[in-house]
């Protein structure tokens, strides 16, 4: 068998990789630089510092991937009797943007921050999004302060929220903030995030275990690989939910906001599932749950990735619902299982600096700003055509990738697994041992979930596609 390609290290490769990323670039517009107003008053931009908690003694500490430096939210956790007391500080965001300025006009262009392997495309200036606006350690920085109890079963018992001034102490990283390395902030992080864990299964939330493909640049090459569930990442993703559920339960209550709302899985698209699993020989008793069966299996089984890729399939739907008013009919997040808003990501997410608005003002008995109410029907679509760009150049980013480290390989045999089989039989999708490819592979009768050995039949960075065929 060949050595596998697994990093693009040549002058020759990285420009290759450049030149298609900045072709990704143009053809999904992926912004450029800020216009010139919209800089001027970021650069002007101060968050008035009248009227907040002044919360810099407490103890924050973020987060965060490597070398993050647009860092949102900064967390502060505590055991209460047999529960918890979580404090999450939020960027104050909005404390910068004049709502109807150029900030605000660039912010609703841009939805979302765009991260591409070698640059991210923010949506908020640098100056902010990684300066004044950032909750860097050791800085007084304006914030939007949670403070929530959990009883002892991971269910909110309290909900407090207001501006603040916070100093965090610390910059974490998930790579490093291991449990084991007997930080007390990790190892209390962990307690509650496995509380949560327990409290979202008992409702009957799901959460796929599935590794993500991810494009890195380090050692002086390109490669692909699979960013697993780090224990740390699934523990703050936890806070972050919990934060949003509460968010979801104040507008419910005062009959406005916005929502993330994702409805149920139809019933026959559960019902072909089962035979999913009968067919890959996953067990599935009748009397126990969807999201028991996910929790239950290992990605690294080829099966069990090949269930979990069908399984993908009813996470579909998912959306922002406005509302002024009554409540709407699909208020729930069917993989949170329970109301859920987007509350803590304003540096990268447009939603949630509106979202934030209308808390504090129902948690302070004050009216809702106008500008916010009047924005609220138009962010649903907004918001989706920003997520739908991001998704695009993240699956063009990964392509372009996978035909660059596969391209001088053409004809040769790798070890894959059947990851999904097409509804006719001609072919499938197969996920290559190594590097983590993914691609179409014609034949037929595909063996689901058992693996397989395939040949490269092209890899066109151009298209950026691969395409196998099986040789057995």
């Amino acid at each position: 068998m060949p050595r596998r390609p697994l990093r693009l290290r040549t002058a020759e490769a990285d420009a290759a990789v450049r030149a298609g990323l900045d072709r990704v670039r143009a053809e999904f517009s992926v912004p450029g630089p800020f216009p010139p107003a919209a800089l001027a008053e970021a650069a002007r931009a101060a968050a008035p510092p009248d009227g907040r908690a002044d919360l810099r003694e407490v103890p924050f500490f973020t987060l965060d991937p490597p070398g993050s430096l647009d860092l949102d939210q900064a967390m502060h956790l505590e055991r209460r009797g047999s529960g918890h007391r979580v404090r999450y500080a939020i960027a104050d965001v909005a404390g910068f943007v004049r709502p109807g300025g150029a900030l605000d006009a660039e912010a609703h262009a841009r939805g979302v921050t765009l991260y591409l392997p070698d640059a991210n495309a923010p949506l908020q200036p640098r100056r902010m999004s990684e300066g004044t606006a950032s909750l860097l350690p050791g800085r007084d920085r304006p914030a939007v302060a949670w403070t929530i109890d959990v009883d002892g079963a991971g269910r909110i018992t309290g909900v407090d929220v207001r501006r603040a001034v916070v100093r965090s102490r610390a910059r974490l990283d998930y790579a490093t903030a291991r449990h084991d390395d007997g930080d007390p902030r990790i190892a209390l992080l962990g307690e509650i995030g496995e509380r949560l864990i327990a409290a979202e299964a008992a409702r009957g939330g799901v959460s796929l275990p599935l590794p993500e493909q991810e494009v890195v640049h380090a050692n002086g090459g390109w490669a692909l690989k699979l960013r697993g569930d780090l224990a740390t990442e699934a523990w703050n993703a936890q806070i972050s939910l919990l934060t949003g559920r509460a968010a979801a339960r104040l507008m419910l209550a005062g009959g406005v906001g916005l929502l993330r709302t994702m409805p149920p899985a139809p019933a026959e698209a559960v019902a072909r599932l089962r035979l999913a699993a009968r067919a890959l020989g996953v067990a599935w008793p009748a009397d126990t749950s969807y999201g028991d069966i996910v929790r239950a299996l290992d990605p690294a089984v080829p099966r069990h990735a090949a269930f979990l890729h069908d399984a993908a399939g009813l996470m579909r739907g998912a959306g922002y619902t406005a509302f002024d008013g009554a409540a709407p009919g699909q208020a729930a997040h069917a993989a949170v299982a329970a109301p859920y808003a987007h509350v803590t990501a304003p540096i990268r997410r447009l939603a949630d600096r509106y979202a934030t608005e209308v808390c504090l003002a129902l948690a302070a008995g004050r009216p809702v700003p106008g500008w916010v109410r009047e924005a609220l029907p138009g962010l649903p679509e907004a918001m989706q055509r920003a997520l739908r760009r991001a998704a695009d150049v993240d699956h063009a980013c990964v392509d372009l990738v996978e035909a660059l480290l596969l391209r001088e390989h053409v004809g040769e045999v790798f070890d894959a697994v059947v990851v999904d089989v097409s509804a006719d039989r001609s072919g499938g999708r197969v996920q290559l041992v190594a590097p983590p490819v993914f691609g179409r592979c014609e034949g037929p009768d595909l063996p689901l979930g058992e693996q397989v050995k395939v040949r490269l039949e092209e890899a066109d960075p151009a298209r950026r596609r691969v395409r196998f065929s099986r040789t057995e």
